[in-house]
């Protein structure tokens, strides 16, 4: 009877005889995939039913694409490069966006080729009440990340007023009945902002159910205000509030302290405190050279490292001394740098401690994609294919996961690959779910779930791209398929496909 029935289904597409990962189910097994309509409809032996176009996934694996929770990219281009690193969905939640929806609309007329989301801003929601800088969803929001690098109105480094605080907390409110995902809390932008502010945002987020993203305020590895001085204010927000505190990019806000504030933040998840953690598999961050940290100065002697480990990624020139750092900063605040903060291919120690980060038990792999800036600095809004060799970034914004998997997996052998795929998977599905139930579709292959499904070749996937050949894409990803339609196949780019959809979450309290 199930042959007869299956003989009269037709599917849009079949993927056969791949090994198939789910990991929530921990389905590990050879077997055929049909979809219909943009849902995975069958997923065991599937006859020649016709009707559907067939990938043949002989010797690969086939898994839920990958949850980006951390991508600042934001835009087509982007998109590709991230397609390559095995991800459909990409979502801007540290920072956020405002005016939400303003963003989606934006998005949407544009088109994306991957499922994109955000976040309420509230850095943003503090430089409009503080220094007068309205957001505007016409810009990218690392565009407005460089806004006000004078610090007018003391958005960075004072203490909100009562009303100035009552205005920043309506106007979060207001990006979460847009629908923003959660609170994005990028707090090493603004670090004057106080306990109070933190524990009125984190209150908000504790009584609508919505995460925070948060980037500690401090970055040292001496006291006072170190690394670790911010992650037990952290671990007290979430115990004081109940807020769900989700810790961005462990590795480079703990500098050289990861050993120790990774045991914090370990003691406090085993005393049930809702906190998540998430890092990437780099020791270099990047950043808008506005950020208030670079200009310290006790830089050095903080965060252990020289002005030359910063470098402006559109013309790869190292700063030399703090005097460069402050001119080119007033010239263009927005510039993206790169700060290589660990150097793990020549320092065993410093792999050490990027390990500490990357292999944090159930904690999120997530990029932190940085967009890619044209050779003037300006962010790149063409559609060409393949980008132009002229475009920089930081090489996490084309190889993340596949850098994951291929050295943490396969070269290094210190990850098993269903659970190096769990933390590109269902661990960051689950760090937004409870606000977002939509997401109870994603990040799993079973049948119902989303056709958010990638296929690629475990003994070559690996990422290409370096600080001296950016735009290299990742290898290895043989197909990329979202919502049923395929980004790429046969290893192959569609530049004209557009299949992203809107994540996004509904009134408050129903997600």
């Amino acid at each position: 009877m199930e042959s007869e029935a299956l003989s009269e289904r037709r599917f849009d597409r079949v993927i056969t005889g791949g090994r198939v990962l789910d990991p929530e189910t921990g389905r590990d097994e050879v077997v055929d995939v049909g979809i219909t309509a943009g849902t995975i409809t069958r997923i065991g032996s599937i006859p020649d039913v016709g009707g559907g176009q067939e990938i043949d996934a002989a010797g690969l694996v086939v898994c839920p694409g990958f949850v980006d929770i951390h991508a600042h990219g934001q835009s087509v281009a982007a998109d590709w490069m991230q397609a390559f690193d095995g991800v459909t969905t990409s979502l801007e939640l540290e920072v956020g966006v405002l005016p939400v929806d303003g963003w989606y609309r934006r998005q949407e007329e544009q088109g994306r080729v991957l499922n994109y989301g955000a976040s309420a801003s509230w850095i943003f929601a503090r430089k409009q009440v503080m220094a007068g800088i309205a957001p505007d969803p016409r810009r990218h929001p690392m565009e407005m990340m460089g806004e006000g690098a004078d610090n007018r109105g003391g958005w960075s480094t004072d203490i909100a007023k009562p009303r100035q605080l009552a205005e920043i907390r309506s106007i979060v409110e207001g990006g979460l009945r847009e629908g923003g995902i959660g609170i994005g809390i990028p707090h090493g932008y603004a670090p004057g902002a106080g306990v109070k502010e933190m524990t009125e945002l984190c209150g908000i987020a504790a009584r609508t159910g919505s995460p925070t993203f948060t980037h500690i305020p401090f970055m040292s590895n001496t006291d006072p205000q170190s690394s670790e001085e911010a992650y037990i204010r952290l671990i007290g927000y979430a115990a004081a509030t109940g807020a769900h505190m989700h810790v961005c990019h462990l590795n480079s806000t703990s500098l050289h302290d990861i050993e120790r504030c990774r045991a914090l933040l370990m003691n406090a998840q085993a005393r049930g405190l809702p906190i998540t953690v998430e890092a990437y598999p780099y020791g270099t961050g990047s950043t808008v050279i506005a950020a208030g940290f670079f200009a310290a100065p006790d830089f050095t002697d903080r965060t252990g490292s020289g002005y030359d480990s910063i470098e402006l990624i559109h013309n790869r020139h190292h700063m030399r001394n703090r005097d460069e750092l402050l001119s080119v900063r007033e010239a263009d605040p927005a510039a993206l740098v790169a700060w290589h903060f660990l150097d793990p291919d020549r320092n065993e120690g410093h792999r050490d401690l990027l390990d500490l980060s990357v292999l944090y038990p159930g904690g999120v792999i997530a990029s932190d994609a940085m967009p890619w800036v044209e050779p003037d600095g300006s962010i790149h809004r063409g559609e060409e294919w393949p980008l132009p060799e002229r475009l920089s970034s930081h090489p996490r914004s084309a190889a993340t996961f596949t850098k994951f998997l291929g050295d943490y997996h396969r070269s290094f052998g210190k990850i098993g690959l269903m659970e190096a795929v769990a933390k590109g998977t269902i661990l960051p599905c689950r760090v937004i779910e409870a606000c977002l139930p939509r997401m109870s579709r994603k990040a799993r292959l079973q049948e119902g779930c989303d056709a958010d499904v990638i296929v690629f070749d475990p003994v070559t996937v690996a990422g290409r791209a370096s600080f001296s050949d950016m735009t290299a894409p990742a290898v290895g990803m043989r197909a990329v398929l979202v919502g049923g339609t395929p980004v790429i196949l046969d290893g192959r780019l569609d530049p004209d496909a557009r299949p992203g959809r809107p994540l996004r979450r509904g009134a408050l309290g129903d997600g």
